[in-house]
């Protein structure tokens, strides 16, 4: 009897251990504060990202603080205002990459773990910040699969490279944005596109109105081309050279635009009953981007896991006839 009584008590007390442990693990969690900083809050890829770190937030019970931070200013401020709320990490897209000293020194001063996600960090040299923990995309595989999607379509309709006109669009002052944009045009070179029909449109914001805007001027200098064909940073930007097309008269089928990115933009673009000048996407997830980030960023401030310094992501191309079952094998429907 005297066993039975103390092998209850020890299971009371194991229960009553076990039961104080897990709560101490969920006030943990709850006490945990993570930042998540973008560059352009009102794009949609940077929506979804924030989409799938709130599902995070809910799977694991920390505080995800969302902050849209459109220059360096407005980033310094983010990070000040993260350590006033007791926030302890911060993943964050930032507007220009060569604010990266100054992101880790503030980081630093305000004892934020740091991450970064889209955009790597450069130095004062231009060189990647490798110290820096990063998820990022293989932007120039990315852009080759662009230039190979263009290409193979270019064929099947039966076009003369020599008629076909190229919009780079582009956003130079962000490495990533050069990279994908020359993998892209690397491999319609190497089909036959000539080097005289690549005509730049450069962009004063990575959005559809200026991407519009500068590739108008590319195609009012160059009426007398047939054909056209589209790439540039993000699904955005090429759409902006698809209404631009559209806006001067040039026939749909006559226009072959990849964009990168998958977002609800280029979505909206095939659910439209007529098929338009935007013939396909290179989806990224952002699932990866913001769930994943946040996840790892929860491990690396509850359990003193750091992730790894370096992971870069891959798309997948998308087209019309097969965006669902795209998305739903990224996980993103």
């Amino acid at each position: 009897m005297h066993f039975l009584k103390a092998a209850a008590l020890a299971g009371i007390m194991t229960g009553t251990v076990y039961a104080a442990v897990a709560g101490s693990s969920a006030a943990y969690a709850a006490d945990i504060k993570i930042g998540f900083v973008v560059k352009q809050p009102e794009e949609p890829w940077f929506q979804d990202e924030w989409k799938f770190a709130d599902v995070a937030a809910k799977e694991k019970g920390f505080t995800l603080v969302k902050i849209g931070a459109e220059d360096g200013e407005k980033v310094q401020s983010a990070l000040d205002n993260l350590a006033a709320q007791g926030a302890t990490g911060v993943i964050i897209c930032t507007p220009d990459v060569k604010l990266g000293p100054g992101i880790i020194a503030k980081a630093e001063a305000n004892g934020l773990k740091l991450m970064t996600v889209d955009d790597r960090l450069v130095g004062a040299d231009g060189q990647p910040l490798e110290d820096v923990v990063h998820m990022g995309i293989s932007a120039t595989k990315i852009g080759e699969e662009v230039g190979r999607a263009i290409s193979e379509e270019v064929k099947k309709r039966g076009w003369d490279w020599k008629d076909v006109g190229a919009i780079r669009v582009s956003y130079d002052q962000l490495p990533t944005a050069v990279d994908r944009v020359e993998g892209a045009l690397s491999v319609l070179k190497e089909n036959g596109l000539p080097e005289a029909n690549i005509f730049a449109a450069p962009q004063a914001k990575t959005d559809t109105e200026a991407a519009l805007n500068a590739s108008t001027v590319v195609l009012n200098k160059n009426a007398g081309i047939k054909h056209w064909v589209a790439v540039g940073l993000n699904d955005e930007s090429v759409l902006g050279a698809v209404r631009a097309t559209e806006s001067v008269g040039v026939p749909s089928e006559n226009v072959i635009a990849v964009g990168i990115g998958g977002a609800d933009s280029a979505i909206n673009e095939f659910k439209k009953p007529n098929a338009t000048g935007f013939y396909g996407t290179v989806i990224i997830s952002p699932k990866r981007h913001g769930y994943e980030t946040a996840m790892n960023m929860y491990a690396w401030l509850a359990d003193g896991k750091e992730p790894e310094k370096l992971t870069l992501t891959s798309g997948q191309l998308a087209l019309r006839d097969n965006y669902a079952a795209v998305r739903k094998e990224l996980g993103i429907e």
